[in-house]
């Protein structure tokens, strides 16, 4: 089978097309023929090193198909069935990939195996944001980063949902244009000089005394910002670091700040449980399906083409989800 693999850290050009054996499932896994894998950050990490990764490895933790074969054991799927995923696979850029069974769920009858693929890491990482980190509540006002991307156009889509006034960051006039349709104030920091010291005025402007919470998956660049933009007793959820990652800093600043509260939460410690993982995945793809969320693919790239999907998400040169397409 075709596969991308990467065989030691690096740039985009470490991610090399390869004719790999195909996969035979093990217990309890599925092998799936991927119609489609979502490309993440967390891709970007293992490749360049930031995270452990064994080497060699084919990337990719997320994507949806059709299941061909069964391993031992597995019980409630069965050979034709639709499952998408976003862990339990760390090799889901190939055109075939092992699945763990307990981790795949199944594709609901109208959803596309593309738009399956591309809201389950990011559809369930926005679910647990304002479900669970720091709960969304009705007449709450939240800023959210990189409101164009894929988790910022699911993030505020949800909590409009809920009742909050959601603002949100973008770079350009159509990501603007995007975040606002998706429900959004959308706050262009590419006009800012010193984003650290404009973006909290502007904020505050809009929103008298600060937000309640504020959802970051850029980090290094935006961490400051978002801190002095909330409220006294508010919370940041920093839950990825696009721009690179958060250097330490003196807790007293939460303190200072109005006893601010900081978490650096992660999805997998939110779908830990079949239980949980079927609670928010079927939320999501429920949601999806009877057409009150919005997915939006914002590029797809064939699978040999995977360094340049990787250059697009990390020149943040891309609008919602990314997919690679075998």
């Amino acid at each position: 089978m075709r596969a991308i693999q990467v065989s030691a850290p690096g740039g985009p050009e470490a991610l090399v097309p390869a004719d790999l054996p195909e996969p035979v499932p093990g217990p309890g896994e599925l092998v799936v023929r991927v119609t489609a894998a979502g490309v993440n950050f967390i891709d970007t990490y293992r490749r360049a090193g930031v995270y452990p990764a064994p080497m060699p490895h084919v990337p990719g933790d997320e994507g949806a198909g059709t299941v061909v074969a069964l391993g031992e054991g597995v019980a409630g799927t069965t050979v034709g069935d639709h499952v998408a995923w976003a862990d339990g696979s760390h090799g889901s850029y190939a055109e075939l990939a092992v699945v763990r069974a307990d981790r795949a769920v199944p594709v609901p009858d109208g959803v596309p195996d593309e738009v399956a693929a591309a809201v389950m890491l990011q559809g369930m990482t926005a679910h647990y944001l304002v479900e669970s980190t720091f709960p969304v509540r009705e007449g709450q006002t939240v800023l959210v980063h990189a409101g164009a991307g894929g988790v910022g156009l699911l993030l505020t889509q949800l909590a409009r949902a809920r009742g909050a006034r959601v603002l949100s960051t973008v770079s350009t006039p159509e990501k603007a244009r995007l975040s606002a349709a998706a429900g959004a104030e959308p706050i262009r920091y590419d006009q800012l000089e010193d984003l650290t010291a404009e973006l909290p005025r502007i904020v505050r402007d809009l929103a008298p005394g600060g937000v309640d919470t504020v959802y970051d998956g850029v980090g290094r660049a935006t961490f400051d910002a978002s801190l002095a933009c909330l409220r006294p007793r508010g919370g940041l959820a920093l839950f990825g670091g696009s721009s690179g990652q958060v250097p330490p800093f003196d807790p007293q600043r939460l303190n200072s700040g109005g006893s601010l509260f900081l978490t650096r939460p992660t999805l997998g410690h939110h779908v830990a449980t079949r239980a949980e993982l079927e609670q928010r995945a079927g939320a999501v793809l429920g949601a999806v399906a009877d057409g009150t969320l919005d997915v939006r693919i914002g590029a797809r790239f064939a699978l040999a083409d995977a360094a340049d999907a990787h250059r697009a998400l990390e020149g943040r040169a891309t609008t919602g989800k990314v997919l690679l397409v075998p």
